[in-house]
């Protein structure tokens, strides 16, 4: 293997906190190799003045590293999992999940005001069609704002408008010790988090053993079960579309539990249900999940969405 492994990552200060945390242990594991941090701007960190959902979100912060990694500028690419689209180049690899942190999402309120306190018609910015959709469902009279931007802008953001509160990934707040600003941590029960929420995918080549052997040490093989079935449940569901849905696997007393939901823009039509499999059948878990939701009456939504994407 070469003396130096470059690891590509958007500029980020959130993205760089991760591809540090990556470097750092394969470093104590690599002392005689030198890694080096490549910051490569992606699509989505060059357009910031529309929704994700309006430019569409597959590949939108990966594909730049995807190209890199392929032309050999970069050794492996650290993301965000929910980043990850669930189809990719077919030479590249998901070589590493890593451990995961915690999967909420956070309300950060002005007056300090729960979900539950917020008065009639409070306004709440969040740049996601899965928490905008789920909020909507819970407190149908809320008005929800788009935002966009990296966690430092939206508080800059959030702190110059007249919002009443805003919703945020909780890893990446605490990640940033933005810990005091966190009003409220939402229950999974009520705001399902996006597939791959709180955990890092080390992308490689699939050619490279080299560093797909290295990247075993930061691996964690109950999480990447967790994940996929996750994934397999997004991708038997998005037909090439951003569907409002979120997700949540986990192994229990072996097995994954794997619940998830489906619902429309204005939270009118919801669907939530949850499925047990084996460890080793984390795709069959997805599709199943998938499945159920779509005869309870989701393919309905996905349909409308569907249309209004044509």
């Amino acid at each position: 293997m070469s003396k130096v492994v470059r690891l590509g990552t958007r500029g980020s200060e959130l993205a760089l906190w991760q591809t540090e945390w990556v470097k750092r242990r394969l470093q104590e594991k690599n002392p005689q190799i030198k890694f080096e941090i490549e910051i490569i701007k992606t699509t989505g960190d060059k357009i910031l003045d529309s929704p994700l959902s309006k430019i569409g979100d597959k590949g939108l912060f990966t594909k730049e590293l995807d190209i890199s990694l392929l032309e050999d500028r970069t050794d492996l690419a650290v993301h965000s999992m929910k980043d990850v689209p669930t189809e990719f180049h077919p030479d590249l690899t998901i070589g590493a999940v890593t451990e995961r942190w915690d999967v909420r999402d956070v309300l950060i309120s002005r007056n300090g005001k729960g979900l539950d306190e917020l008065p009639q018609g409070a306004v709440i910015a969040t740049g996601s069609l899965r928490r905008r959709a789920q909020l909507m469902h819970y407190r149908p009279d809320l008005r929800i704002i788009d935002i966009r931007g990296n966690l430092n802008t939206r508080f800059r953001k959030f702190d110059e408008a007249n919002w009443d509160a805003m919703i945020l990934a909780a890893a990446g707040v605490e990640r940033l010790k933005f810990d005091s600003r966190i009003t409220q941590k939402i229950p999974v029960n009520i705001m399902f988090p996006a597939v791959g929420q709180g955990c890092f995918a080390v992308l490689a080549k699939k050619e490279n053993k080299a560093i797909l052997d290295m990247l075993q040490t930061i691996h964690r093989p109950a999480v990447a079960s967790s994940v996929l079935a996750e994934r397999a449940f997004l991708r038997t569901l998005e037909g090439g579309c951003q569907v409002p849905l979120g997700a949540l696997g986990e192994i229990r007393d072996g097995k994954i539990y794997l619940q998830g939901c489906v619902a429309s823009l204005d939270g009118k039509k919801y669907f939530r249900d949850a499925v047990v499999f084996p460890t080793d059948e984390p795709g069959a878990a997805g599709k199943e999940l998938a499945g159920k939701l779509i005869k309870m009456g989701a393919g309905e939504i996905l349909e409308e969405i569907r249309k209004a994407s044509e």
